[in-house]
C-alpha cells in the first residue's frame, strides 16, 4: 500500500470513528477491508481508497466503518463490573433515588448488546428492590450492523455459552433452531440507538450510570479525553462511570477520579456519591 493511500483512509478512519490505525497494522486493514473491496467488483486497496476519495458519505465509506469497528463482547463480560453493580452501584442508588424511583443507564459502545441484557439481568436477578423502579437504558454503537443484531437479541451457541449461566440463558431466552432469542420481556427494556462517540455533545439527558468499558483502548489521548468530557457532561453529579480492566482517567482527564477500593468505578470530580455513600 502506498504511503499517501495508507495515511488518506488512516486519516479518514480516525476522524470518522475515532479508530487509531499505524503503520505496523497495514495488515490489519488489509485483512478487513479487502472483502469490503471485493464485494464492491473492486480489485485491491488501491482501488478501495481510489473510491473513498471521491466520496467519504457514499455506501462504501459506511461499509469501510463497519468493516474495521472492532465487537468484541460477551455476556457479564470481566465480571467483576457486574458484581460492582450488583453490590456497591445499584445498593448506593436504591437510597439516594428512593423519592423518584427511577435510573437511567446508559451502555455506551454496547455491540452486540450482550452489556446491556447483562445489566437487565443482573437487576432481575439479583436486585429485587429495582423490580418496580423506572429504569431506562439507552444503548448505543456506531456500527448500524451490529446495532441491529442487538435490538434482534439473537444469538448462537457460542454466543450464549460465552458468560451466560445455563439457569439464565434458560430463563430468559427461547430457541428458535441453532439460535438462541432473548425474550421481550429483556429486549423491550433498552433502547438501542446509533451514536459516534466522537460528535459531542451527546443529546440523550443525564444518566445515573454509564458503561463505556473496553472502547478507549482504540483512542488516542486526545479522543479519549473529548469522549470523557462528553461522558462527565452526561453524568448526575452523583452519577458513576464503569471502564474496562485495561483503561484509566489517569493522563486523560482530571474531571473522573477513581472510587476508592473499586476498581473499574469512577466518578466526577465534584461528586457527592462517595459522602452519599459513608452516610
Amino acid at each position: 500500500m502506498q504511503d499517501s493511500d495508507f495515511q488518506f483512509i488512516a486519516d479518514f478512519l480516525k476522524r470518522e470513528s475515532g479508530i487509531i490505525v499505524t503503520k505496523d497494522k497495514v495488515y490489519l486493514l488489509e485483512s478487513r477491508l479487502m472483502p469490503v473491496a471485493k464485494q464492491n467488483d473492486l480489485d485491491s486497496m488501491q482501488d478501495l481508497i481510489g473510491k473513498l476519495r471521491v466520496s467519504q458519505v457514499s455506501p462504501i465509506a459506511h461499509q469501510i466503518i463497519e468493516a474495521m469497528t472492532t465487537n468484541e463482547t460477551s455476556f457479564f463480560r470481566d465480571t467483576t463490573p457486574f458484581d460492582n453493580l450488583r453490590n456497591v452501584i445499584f445498593p448506593y442508588f436504591i437510597k439516594s433515588r428512593a423519592t423518584t424511583r427511577s435510573l437511567r443507564i446508559w451502555s455506551a459502545a454496547c455491540s452486540s448488546g450482550q452489556e446491556p441484557y447483562s445489566v437487565i439481568m443482573t437487576i432481575l436477578e439479583n436486585v429485587p428492590e429495582l423490580a418496580n423502579w423506572n429504569i431506562e437504558i439507552v444503548a448505543t454503537d456506531l456500527s448500524e450492523d451490529i446495532l441491529a443484531q442487538a435490538k434482534n437479541g439473537e444469538y448462537s451457541q457460542f454466543e450464549v455459552q460465552r458468560g451466560l449461566p445455563i439457569t439464565m440463558l434458560v430463563k430468559y431466552f427461547a430457541q428458535e433452531g441453532e439460535k438462541w432469542k432473548i425474550k421481550d420481556e429483556i429486549k423491550n427494556r433498552i433502547r438501542f440507538q446509533k451514536l459516534n462517540l466522537l460528535q459531542t455533545p451527546y443529546s440523550f439527558g443525564t444518566f445515573d450510570i454509564v458503561l463505556c468499558r473496553n472502547v478507549l483502548i482504540y483512542f488516542d489521548t486526545e479522543t479519549k479525553h473529548k469522549i470523557l468530557n462528553g461522558v462527565y457532561n452526561s453524568l448526575s453529579k452523583d452519577g458513576v462511570l464503569m471502564l474496562g480492566g485495561a483503561e484509566t482517567v489517569l493522563g486523560v482527564t482530571e474531571e473522573f477520579k477513581g472510587l476508592t477500593g473499586h476498581r473499574g468505578i469512577y466518578v466526577r470530580d465534584d461528586t457527592s456519591f462517595e459522602t452519599a455513600a459513608a452516610a
